[in-house]
Parts: structure tokens; C-alpha cells; sequence
């Protein structure tokens, strides 16, 4: 009998069909085709240069039934050759996930791409991935909401988007995934409160959105979350006091809560589970004692409870922690004394108690804590001596001890502490002579012993310290004698402070080598005669020499030298002359012979090349000399030193830490701007091939906002760093001279600052790997006759290696350091981002930033609060509430007229941005991409008129759209090469 079969029907047997007869290896290779598809599609919509990277995908037109992706790049496949893995981390990857198809690849369970150029918005559309157990999309450039449809992705485990771009609330839908073990999403822009719904998160172990920008209390439904052993909360607007949920949290093994607003107390039993490793609640409002749980948490590895406002006895609070490495309780109103049960923490590196109320003497048992580096118990109540068991520390870094009320000397062991960096005890009534051991440590690059009792004569040992570059402050005390001339050999120092003794006779012509100098005060001695031949004495106030005995000097308010002084400087040239007469016309008869004889050369091999290459005879007048660098480095050199007459002084246009700067005009006709370079010689075969390689990368760096560097010479008695000659010379100088500064007129400074902003960018962001410039300042920007700038002096860069460690010696300009540096030796691209800050402030203002630095760099590098005890004492002492009032025009410089209202917006928005580049923090500092989009397509939009803007409303001021007018985001996203947890690094 036949079955009939209606029309409705026929739709489901052809299926049913086609299931039962179809071939399970053809189904399979259906599949796997469109998988393949999908990915081949997504390919040919990223940018070009990504075509190589992705050069395996491709499809076999040979086979009938497609070639699997399962051996392509970053692919992985299960047993039947589908797609269930894809991990493409940190292969340069550039454009949108617009174009891929994720509902084709319906077994993927892991996606990765995470360190790469991708950009756009996260598309909804990645909840077709269904059975995604692994998410990671951080480090890329993502923007724009983190979708609400995440929260349908129920087998997530680990969604990670850390240092994007992203922005908008933390979806509340996330608290649907209830299979997360980890949620990650630090170091993006995201507002609002943390959702109540993220306590239904019951299986995770990993919570991390720091650095962002969220605000409203810690939800008590975090103390659901038993089972997270990190929660990274720091770095928000955070407020509040914390709900005693948290307490629940007895797995944490990491807990950061700095640099919020939290009050109340600290969590009572946060150490309850006896594996707390690491504990920040820094710079908060917390109060009350510290907790019992924290005191016996012998766990601990870090403990930061700086910025607060704890009390209690401090030698009750702590204990004996056996692992611990860091430890900072700074400014807080801790009392007691200092337990020597310090000592007992073997593994100590830093030991920070600054600024609270603590008594007492220095424990001598402290000398028993052999691993520390950094030793900070300034602004106290301490009294006795400094405990020669210090000298035990061959570790110690820093040892700060100032503002105080220590007696007795200076113990000699201090001389044994070969690697000290920094040494700061002053305002304290330490007495007897300055020990000449000092001299014995050569790292030491700041010495304050200021405002104490100290007699005796300056040690001339102190001239053995040339490493000496921030400070070298000796004033108020009662210090006798002449001056050394050994201090002239500290060519690095750029503060002299020795005012307020009774030092007597001569400065020291040795003091004319000082040209690093940028501040000098020797007033109030019995100094005499003429001021040394050196820029810092010529453009230092008169306040900085008064009340001597009879200093002299063509300086207003100073008497002229006598003639006599000058008629003995004559009376040495007159016989100096009888016998240089004739070895000048030797010299010039011999340079005219060796010129010749070059000439001849340079043009017969010129002409013996070009009749190689069957080219028409060269015009010698036309030849760019570094064209024959690579084959003739000899005759290179030999005309430069003709050019400068042997590295003659009168051609010298500048003087740096790292070497002198010669104009030379050479026998081509070309001028170039050529660098002898103190410290860098060739003498070694492995030597001389680490500078080439780093000196031939450098010559390829090509920006129109970069200094041309032509070539190198390394020579037996120097090496020589050739660049192109900009003759408007340095920013520095052009803001320091009134005519010049004029002439740089508010349309000509933001080009300069923007100019500079490109040239950092692309120094970060554009080449590979990357270049960290470690000396952005006025003096290091060139600018050309049409007032482009030109980031110049790459004598401190140098080409960062992503895969290793960037610690390195103190190097840069003191004022454009970033505070870090200080106690990190962390090289990171956020030092620049710190100098360009400074550098746009300077040119604004007219002058270098030092009050605003000192205002906003909250967290100095400098413990002491004590303005006397710092590079900065020679500065007002501001805080940022105190500046908030002042107008923006008394800032700006005075000599130049008003800007007009464009102009206003623009150097507002500079200032605001600038603002944000010098904040102590690294990671809350932009990154110069972030700088330069906001220089591009960004302003500030102002109510009122310019004259009436205060600091404070700068602060206040919001990034808007040039073209839209839309709130643009916050400026805290950090690079995206750095490795998981090195935010947290930075941050404890």
C-alpha cells in the first residue's frame, strides 16, 4: 500500500535523508570548510602587513573537500579536525573583530588574542561562541560598553580584557556567569559602582578591576566570593567604609585597596585563612588601630598601610614577619618605638616609617637586616645616635633619617656602604665634622646633610663622588675653611647648596667645569673674589651670594671684581702667548696641509667610485660626507676633527652630563652638530659591538620630529655621535632669553609640544622594539627655523628589550625625573610620559614646573614632607588644595600677550593633560598614543572667560570630541606590553 506524503511533510524526510545517507567524513569536512572559511574571511579584513603573520592560512584549492586549519598559526582541533582552540598572543595583529564570523565556529572553547593592535568595539556577537570556556582580549586597543550579552555565555571561566580601552559600567549580566573563575578587567576606563550581581560569583578566585575609573562603596555581595584568592580594587574612586563581609575572604593570598577614598576600619580577620601574602590599602581614609589579624599574619610578604590615618603603638601592632619584603606604615600618626623585632625579618628589602609620631632610638639590632635596600624613618621623633651597625646594610639603597632630632656624628661605617644612592639626613642636630669616608661611596647621586651642626672643613673627598647629580646640600650649619677645588670635578651636579656657614677665601675656579649646574646659593658666608665663569652663577639671583665677605662679579647688586684680578689673568696670558704663538701657526700650517691632502683624496675616490658605477663626475661641494661613512669612517673623523680644530672649545655650543656638543662646519660645506661622549669607548671587541648594534638602530629611527643622527665614531680616545645642526638651538635656552621667548608665541609652543608628543609616540608605539629616550628635558628639545621641535640626545636611551628586566643606574635631568625612578631604577615608557609633562608645563609657563611638580607629584620620590629635606627645597612648598585657587593667567607667560579663546582652549587642554603625565602614580599617567589622540581630537570646553579659569577648575575640565562635542574617555590606560600582574608591581 503506498504511503502518501503531504507537502508539509517533504521538508523533514529530505532532512532526515540527507542525515542518514550523508557520509560522516563529508559532514565533518563541510564543517571544517566553513570554519575555515570563517577565519580566511576575518584575515582579509585585517591590515596588510598582517597578511605575512597569517601567511599559513590558506586553503588547498587542490582537494576537493578544503584543507583543515588545524596546522594553521595559533590553531587547535579536536579528534574530528574542528576548531576548538585559537590562541594568536603578541604577533602584531592590527584591525576589528567586525568581519569575524563566530557563529561558524561553533566548538570553539579558546580565544586569545591578547597583546596585539586589535581596535573597535567587542561585538555582541561573540555569544554565538556558546561553548567559550576561555576569553582573553586584554592588551589591545578595544573601546567602547563590554557588552550585556556576555552574561549569556554560561561555560565562560576566564573573561579577561585588562588594558583596553574600555568604557561604561561593568555590565550587571556578568553576574549571570556563574561558571567565572576569573574576571579580569583592569587598567580600562569603566564607570559607575561594582554591580551587587558579581556576588553571585561563588566559583571565582580572581577578581582584578583596578585602575579604572568606578566609584560608590565595596557591595557587601563581594563577601560572597569565598573562594577568590586575589581582589585587585586599587586605583578607583572608590569611598566608603568596607563592609564587614569582606571579612568572609579568608583565601585571599593578594588584597589591594590603595589609592581610593575607603574610611572605617581595616578588615579584622582579612589574615584569618594564615596565607595573606601581599596587603595595599595605601593612600585611603582609613582610621582606628591596626588589626590583630594583620599583626600575627606571619604570611605576609608586603604590607602597605601609607597615606592613612592609623594610630596605635607601633611597637604592639606589628610582629615578626619571617617573609615579608616590603613594608610602608609612612604617614600615618603611629606612635611608640621602633621594635627591634624589625630585625628579625631576614628577608626585609624596604622598611618605611616615615612621617608618623614614633620616639625612641634607632635599634642598633637593624644592622642585623642585611637585605635592605631602602631604610626610611624621617619625620619623627628620634633621638640618640645613628647606629654604627648601619654599616652592616651593603645593600642599602636609601637610608633616609632626616627631620628628626638624632645627635652625635656621622658614623664612619657609612663609608663602608658602597652601594648608597641616596643619603638624606638632614634637619637633625647631628655635630663634628662631615666624614671624609662619605667620599667612599661612589653610587651616591643625592646628599643632603643640611640644617644640622656640623664644624669642621668640606672634605675634599666629597670630589670622588661622580655619580653626585641631584643634590648636594651642605647649608646651615657651622662648616669652616675653604671650599675644595675637588668639587669642581662634579661635572653631573645640578644643585650646590653650602649657604648659611663660615666658609671662607675663594670659590674655587674648578667651579667653571659645573655645567650641569642649575642652581647655586652660597649666601651668608665669608666668601671672596670673582664669581666663577659658569651659566649657574651668571643666571642665579643675587640673594644666592649675599652676605659674604666680598664676592664680586658683573651682577647687579655685586661689586665690580678689582682690575687687579683681571690684570693677573692678564699677566698669565702674556706668557702663555710667546709660547702658543708658534704652535698655533704649526697646527695651522699642518691643518692646511692634512685639508688639502684630504680634499685630493675625497675627490679622486670619489671619482674613481662614480667611474665604477659609470656616473658623471661628482661636484665635491654637493657630497653629503656620510654617504661615504660605511666604507670610509676614517676620512669621516679626520674632517671633523679638522672642522672643530681638534675638539676646540670656541666650537663647543653645549655641555651635558654625557659629553660636549661641537658645531663643524666640514669640507663638503656640510654643518653638523657633532657629540664627543665622556664615557662611552670602544675598548673591547664585545664593548664596541654593543654600541654599533645600539647606535646603527638609532640611525634608522626616521621622524620628522626626531634630531637626524647621521653616524658614529668610535675612536681610541672618544666616540663621537654626529647629528644634523638646528641653529635655533634648545628649547631651554629660547624660554630662558626674553626676545627669544617672545618670538615663540603661543601658536609656535603648541606646535612644539605637539611635535614633541609625536616624536615620544612614535618612539613608544612605532618602532620595535620600542625606545625609551630616560632624558626629556628643555635642553634635549631642538627647534628648527620653523619652530619644529626636535627631540635630540639619545646619549641615555636605550632600546628596551621587552623580554628582560630595564633596572638601570639614575640617569635624566633632576626636574624632569619621574618620581620612581628614585627608588625603582624602573625603566618604563611612563618615565618619558612623566618628562613630557614637565617639558609641556615649561614651555606654558615659561619656566620650569617646579611648584606645580611639588603640588601634584603627591607621592614624591622623596619620603621626607620636609621641604628642606629635598631636591625641592628650594622651592615654596605647595600642596594641591593650596594651588586649586590661583588663577590660570598668573601662571602663564608674562611675556606674551593673552592668548586669544582658540588659543585659551588649546593651552588649557595642554595644561589639564600635562596635569595628568606628572602624576606620581605610573599607571594612572596616559600613554603618549593616549597624549597625542587627545592633542588630535580632543579640547576643553570653558563657561567663562580665560582670565577668570583657576587651577583647580583645570582639574575639573573634561576631554570632549573636537567634531562631536561628546565626553571623551579618561585618560588612566597604561601599555599594553606589560605582563599580567605588572600594574601590581608598580602599584605595591
Amino acid at each position: 500500500m503506498a504511503v502518501k506524503t503531504s507537502s508539509s511533510q517533504l521538508p523533514l524526510l529530505l532532512c532526515v535523508v540527507v542525515i542518514f545517507f550523508c557520509p560522516l567524513h563529508i559532514c565533518v569536512a563541510a564543517s571544517n570548510n566553513q570554519e575555515a572559511d570563517a577565519l580566511i574571511r576575518w584575515k582579509a579584513s585585517l591590515h596588510s602587513q598582517n597578511q605575512s603573520f597569517l601567511s599559513s592560512w590558506k586553503l588547498n584549492e587542490n582537494s576537493s573537500t578544503g584543507s583543515s586549519p588545524c596546522r594553521w598559526l595559533g590553531i587547535g582541533c579536536d579528534g574530528s579536525g574542528s576548531i576548538t582552540r585559537m590562541n594568536l598572543t603578541n604577533v602584531g595583529l592590527t584591525g576589528t573583530l567586525d568581519d569575524f564570523d563566530f557563529s561558524s565556529l561553533t566548538n570553539l572553547s579558546y580565544l586569545d588574542l591578547h597583546d596585539n593592535n586589535l581596535f573597535g568595539n567587542i561585538p555582541a556577537s561573540i555569544t554565538n561562541l556558546s561553548r567559550l570556556a576561555y576569553l582573553h582580549l586584554g592588551y589591545n586597543q578595544f573601546t567602547g560598553n563590554i557588552p550585556q550579552e556576555l552574561g549569556k555565555m554560561a561555560k565562560l571561566e576566564v573573561l579577561n580584557f585588562i588594558s583596553d580601552r574600555l568604557s561604561g559600567p561593568i555590565p550587571s549580566s556578568l553576574g549571570n556567569i556563574t561558571s567565572l573563575t576569573s574576571l579580569i578587567l583592569g587598567n580600562n576606563q569603566l564607570v559607575g559602582g561594582i554591580p551587587e550581581e558579581l556576588g553571585n560569583l561563588t566559583s571565582l578566585t580572581q577578581l582584578r578591576i583596578n585602575l579604572n575609573n568606578l566609584t560608590g562603596p565595596v557591595p557587601a555581595s563581594i563577601g560572597n566570593l569565598v573562594r577568590l584568592s586575589a581582589l585587585s580594587l586599587y586605583g578607583n574612586q572608590l569611598s566608603g567604609n568596607l563592609p564587614q563581609e569582606i571579612n568572609r575572604l579568608t583565601n585571599l593570598t593578594v588584597f589591594y585597596l590603595s589609592n581610593n577614598s575607603i574610611s572605617g576600619s581595616l578588615p579584622q580577620n582579612i589574615c584569618h585563612g594564615g596565607i595573606l601574602q601581599d596587603f595595599c590599602a595605601s593612600n585611603n581614609r582609613f582610621t582606628g588601630t591596626v588589626p590583630k589579624g594583620l599583626k600575627n599574619c606571619t604570611s605576609l610578604t608586603r604590607l602597605r598601610l601609607d597615606r592613612n590615618q592609623l594610630v596605635g603603638n607601633i611597637s604592639e601592632h606589628f610582629a615578626i614577619y619571617p617573609i615579608v619584603d616590603y613594608m610602608d606604615l609612612s604617614y600615618n600618626n603611629f606612635s611608640g618605638e621602633i621594635s627591634t623585632n624589625w630585625a628579625k625579618c631576614k628577608l626585609m628589602t624596604s622598611l618605611k616609617i616615615s612621617d608618623n609620631q614614633i620616639t625612641g632610638k634607632i635599634p642598633s639590632e637593624l644592622g642585623q637586616a642585611t637585605n635592605l635596600h631602602y631604610l626610611d624613618l624621617s619625620t619623627n621623633y628620634l633621638v640618640g645616635e645613628i647606629p654604627q651597625e648601619l654599616g652592616n646594610l651593603t645593600s642599602l639603597f636609601n637610608l633616609t633619617l632626616s627631620n628628626n632630632n638624632l645627635s652625635g656624628n656621622i658614623p664612619l661605617e657609612i663609608g663602608t656602604l658602597s652601594q648608597l644612592s641616596y643619603l638624606d639626613l638632614a634637619a637633625n642636630n647631628l655635630n663634628g665634622s662631615i666624614p671624609e669616608e662619605i667620599g667612599n661611596c661612589p653610587k651616591i647621586f643625592y646628599l643632603n646633610l643640611s640644617r644640622n651642626r656640623f664644624t669642621g672643613t668640606i672634605p675634599w673627598q666629597i670630589g670622588n663622588l661622580v655619580s653626585l647629580q641631584v643634590l648636594l646640600d651642605l647649608s646651615r650649619n657651622s662648616i669652616m675653611g675653604q671650599i675644595p677645588s675637588e668639587l669642581g670635578d662634579l661635572i653631573n651636579l645640578e644643585i650646590l647648596n653650602l649657604s648659611h656657614n663660615n666658609l671662607s677665601g675663594e670659590i674655587p675656579s674648578t667651579f667653571d667645569q659645573l655645567q650641569s649646574l642649575r642652581f647655586v646659593d652660597l649666601s651668608d658666608n665669608q666668601l671672596e673674589g670673582p664669581l666663577p665663569d659658569n651659566a649657574a652663577f651668571e643666571s642665579a639671583p643675587l640673594q644666592s651670594f649675599i652676605n659674604n665677605k666680598g664676592l664680586c662679579g658683573n651682577k647687579t647688586g655685586l661689586m665690580m671684581c678689582p682690575s687687579s684680578l683681571t690684570k693677573t689673568k692678564d699677566k698669565g696670558t702674556d706668557i702663555v702667548m710667546p709660547i702658543t704663538i708658534p704652535v698655533i701657526v704649526i697646527a695651522l700650517i699642518l691643518c692646511i696641509f692634512v685639508g688639502i691632502r684630504l680634499r685630493k683624496q675625497n675627490q679622486q675616490q670619489g671619482s674613481e667610485e662614480n667611474q665604477e658605477m659609470g656616473k658623471e663626475e661628482m661636484d665635491h661641494r654637493h657630497v653629503n660626507l656620510f654617504d661615504v661613512w660605511a666604507y670610509d669612517g676614517k676620512l669621516v673623523y679626520e674632517d671633523i676633527k679638522e672642522a672643530t680644530e681638534d675638539f676646540d672649545p670656541k666650537h663647543c655650543i653645549g655641555i651635558g652630563g654625557h659629553g660636549s656638543v661641537y658645531k663643524a662646519e666640514l669640507s663638503t660645506g656640510q654643518i653638523v652638530a657633532v657629540k664627543k661622549l665622556k664615557t662611552i669607548n670602544c675598548a673591547g671587541l664585545e664593548a664596541q659591538k654593543n654600541f654599533e648594534a645600539e647606535i646603527r638602530a638609532l640611525t634608522r629611527i626616521r621622524h620628522r620630529n626626531i634630531v637626524k643622527l647621521y653616524g658614529f665614531c668610535c675612536h681610541a680616545q672618544h666616540s663621537l655621535l654626529v647629528y644634523e645642526y638646528l641653529d635655533r638651538g634648545s628649547l631651554g635656552k629660547l624660554l630662558e632669553n626674553v626676545e627669544t621667548a617672545r618670538d615663540l608665541d603661543w601658536v609656535k609652543r603648541l606646535n612644539v609640544i605637539k611635535g614633541l608628543a609625536d616624536a615620544v609616540c612614535y618612539m613608544h608605539h612605532d618602532i620595535s622594539p620600542p625606545l625609551i629616550h630616560r632624558d626629556i628635558s628643555a635642553n634635549n628639545v631642538l627647534v628648527d627655523t620653523n619652530y619644529e621641535a626636535r627631540v635630540s640626545d639619545f646619549g641615555t636611551a636605550r632600546l628596551l628589550k621587552l623580554d628582560s628586566s630595564n633596572w638601570t643606574e639614575p640617569a635624566g635631568t633632576y626636574g624632569y625625573i619621574a618620581p620612581e625612578l628614585a627608588y625603582t631604577m624602573k625603566i618604563t615608557e611612563k618615565c618619558d610620559v612623566y618628562s613630557f609633562g614637565v617639558v609641556a608645563l615649561e614651555i606654558i609657563i615659561g619656566a620650569h614646573p617646579s611648584h606645580l611638580i611639588s603640588a601634584f607629584s603627591t607621592a614624591s620620590s622623596y619620603s621626607s614632607s620636609d621641604s628642606n629635606s629635598s631636591p625641592s627645597s628650594i622651592l615654596p612648598y605647595y600642596n594641591p588644595s593650596s594651588m586649586d585657587n590661583v588663577l590660570l593667567k598668573n601662571m602663564l607667560d608674562n611675556r606674551l600677550q593673552s592668548p586669544t579663546p582658540e588659543e585659551g582652549e588649546e593651552v588649557l587642554l595642554v595644561i589639564k593633560l600635562a596635569l595628568t603625565c606628572i602624576q606620581a602614580n605610573p599607571r594612572a599617567r596616559p600613554t603618549m598614543q593616549n597624549v597625542c589622540q587627545v592633542l588630535q581630537s580632543r579640547k576643553v570646553v570653558i563657561s567663562q572667560p580665560l582670565h577668570k579659569v583657576t587651577l583647580g577648575q583645570v582639574k575639573e575640565f573634561e576631554f570632549v570630541s573636537k567634531n562631536e562635542g561628546t565626553r571623551a574617555s579618561h585618560l588612566n590606560n597604561s601599555g599594553r606590553k606589560s605582563p599580567d600582574n605588572f600594574e601590581e608591581l608598580l602599584e605595591v
